[in-house]
């Protein structure tokens, strides 16, 4: 079964430069890479309507597995394998796991 992971995120202060750069060179990859993950990708927020977004970054993970909690699980196990940056405010940051309920719609 397919999952999106949704992560949220900011930087510590005054580490942007630092954060952009470390997930964007170092920990996208090494995601994918330690977890098996299919792929990786970040956005900035840009604009909104409605609810405010609490964080400015998402990341996106595209990842397969028969149960949902394997998802987190996987991350967490790999954990070790992978560079850890203080710019990212851990304290804020969160991790959604959402399951495909229905097929891609492509154009």
């Amino acid at each position: 079964m397919k999952h999106m992971v949704v992560v949220l995120t900011e930087p510590t202060e005054g580490n942007e430069k630092e954060f952009n750069d470390y997930y964007e060179n170092v920990h996208l990859e090494e995601v994918i890479e330690t977890t098996g993950w299919s792929s990786a990708q970040r956005f900035e927020l840009s604009d909104e309507v409605g609810a405010k977004c609490p964080l400015p970054y998402l990341a996106l993970y595209e990842a397969e597995a028969d149960n949902p909690k394997e998802v987190i699980e996987k991350l967490n196990e790999t954990r070790p394998q992978r560079i850890q940056s203080a710019s990212i405010n851990r304290r804020t940051a969160g991790i959604w796991v959402f399951s495909e309920i229905g097929p891609k719609h492509d154009r």
